[in-house]
């Protein structure tokens, strides 16, 4: 964040998916906007954050890992 604001841009907002068979990590999203926003010290309301599942296809499915992306809309 330090760099980003350094070149003088500021987050507009964060939409993330997180890819992954188990645990289960619905009940555990508003705490997870809630560490990002403080971290990146923007609103919870900029923070989107799904999660799904690969319907048991790939290393995903095989419960062998994880896979995360993200999708930031800086504004100058």
């Amino acid at each position: 964040m330090a760099l980003v604001r350094a070149e003088g841009y500021e987050v507009g907002n964060v939409d993330t998916v997180v890819c992954l068979q188990s645990p289960k990590i619905a009940a555990y999203i508003p705490e997870m906007r809630q560490t990002l926003a403080d971290v990146m010290q923007v609103s919870e309301a900029q923070i989107s954050i799904k999660a799904t599942t690969t319907e048991g296809l790939g290393f995903e499915g095989r419960e062998e890992g994880v896979s995360a992306y993200a999708a930031v809309l800086l504004t100058k």
